[in-house]
C-alpha cells in the first residue's frame, strides 16, 4: 500500500528582506513552511550563516584565537577572510569599541570602520552596538547617514530606542533589527511600533535574543518556533519577518566551549567541543526558524553551510 505522506498548507508567508545592494544584496525569508518542510511549500532563500567579526576584541578562547590568527586585531581583513575563505553569506560586525563602560569609541570613528567593511566585502553587512540605548542610537544616526543606500541591517533596535534607531534607517535606506527579551508577544509589538514610525514591514528583522545549548537552549527554541508558526498557520503580519539568532556570543561564553583541557581534562579536545557547542546550538536554532545565523569560528560557519545544502536539497 503507498503512503501518503500527511500535509499542511500555511495560511501565511515570511516576508522576504534584501540585505545589502546591488551586487552584494542578498535576500532572506520568503518561505511558505515550516524549517525544510519541503513538501508543503517553498524556502526560495536559504538561511544565510554570518561571520561575527569584531572591531575591538579582548581575550578569546584558544580554539578561537588559533582560527583568527593574526586578522584578530584588524576587522578588515577579518570580515575579508570570513567571506573568501570561510564563505560566511555575511557580516555582522560588532562594534565592541563603542561600549561606554570600555573605551567608548566615537560613532564617527565606528562608522569608519562600518564603511571599511563593507566595501571589502562583496556580501552584506549587519551592524550591531553593545546594547547601550543611547549609544546604539548615535551609532545608528551616523553609520546610517554615512551609509546612505547601502542597506545595512542595522542593530540592535529595541522599545526604548527604537525610534532613534529606525527613523535614521527609514530616511537612509538600511533595514532595522529589533530586539526583544525571548518573548513572542515582546516581539510582535516592537515590530508594530516600527512599522507604525513608518518602517516598511519589509525592511524588519526579528532578533528575538537567543541561548546556547544548555544556557537556555529550549526556550528561545519554544519562542522561535512559535513566532514562526504564528506568522505562517496564523497568519499573523506582525511575526512574519525572518528571525536573526546571534549564536556564537552565546555559545563561546559558556564554560564547556570556553574551558581548556587543563581544567576539564576528562571532557575532550577544547577546539572540537567549542565547535561543537556552536554547531549543535546553530543547527536547533536553525531547525526553530532562525533566518540568519551568527556564527564566531570558521568550522562552524563550514559544518552548518554544508548541513542546509545538504537539507535544501
Amino acid at each position: 500500500m503507498a503512503f501518503n505522506l500527511p500535509t499542511e498548507t500555511a495560511k501565511g508567508k515570511i516576508r522576504e528582506v534584501e540585505l545589502g545592494a546591488g551586487e552584494k544584496a542578498r535576500k532572506v525569508g520568503g518561505e511558505s513552511c515550516l524549517p525544510f518542510y519541503l513538501w508543503e511549500g517553498e524556502m526560495p532563500n536559504k538561511p544565510l550563516v554570518a561571520a561575527e567579526v569584531i572591531d575591538l576584541v579582548g581575550e578569546l578562547p584558544s580554539a578561537l584565537e588559533e582560527a583568527l590568527g593574526e586578522v584578530k586585531g584588524d576587522p578588515i581583513a577579518w570580515a575579508k577572510k570570513a567571506v573568501e575563505e570561510w564563505g560566511a553569506d555575511a557580516i555582522f560586525l560588532l562594534l565592541a569599541s563603542t561600549d561606554p563602560k570600555a573605551t567608548n569609541a566615537s560613532a564617527e570613528e565606528a562608522a569608519e570602520t562600518v564603511l571599511k567593511v563593507e566595501e571589502a566585502v562583496n556580501v552584506p553587512v549587519i551592524v550591531y552596538g553593545t546594547e547601550d540605548l543611547d549609544k546604539d542610537a548615535e551609532i545608528a544616526r551616523v553609520v546610517a547617514t554615512k551609509a546612505e543606500g547601502k542597506n545595512l541591517l542595522l542593530g540592535p533596535a529595541k522599545e526604548d530606542n527604537f525610534k532613534k534607531v529606525g527613523a535614521p534607517a527609514i530616511g537612509y535606506k538600511q533595514t532595522v533589527s529589533g530586539m526583544t527579551p525571548i518573548d513572542v508577544n515582546l516581539a510582535k509589538q516592537l515590530n508594530i511600533l516600527l512599522t507604525n514610525l513608518g518602517m516598511e514591514a519589509e525592511k524588519l528583522v526579528i532578533d528575538p535574543t537567543t541561548g546556547a545549548l544548555g544556557y537556555g537552549l529550549e526556550y528561545s527554541y519554544s519562542v522561535m518556533e512559535r513566532l514562526k508558526i504564528a506568522g505562517l498557520f496564523q497568519d499573523d503580519s506582525m511575526t512574519q519577518m525572518p528571525m536573526l539568532a546571534n549564536i556564537g556570543f552565546q555559545a563561546w561564553k559558556t564554560k564547556e566551549a570556553k574551558s581548556s583541557e587543563g581544567e576539564y581534562p576528562e571532557w575532550g579536545n577544547a577546539a572540537k567541543r567549542g565547535i561543537m557547542w556552536e554547531t549543535i546550538t546553530a543547527v536547533a536554532l536553525l531547525m526553530a526558524g532562525a533566518d540568519i545565523l551568527v556564527l564566531r569560528h570558521p568550522e562552524s560557519i563550514r559544518l552548518v553551510k554544508k548541513l542546509i545544502a545538504d537539507l535544501s536539497g
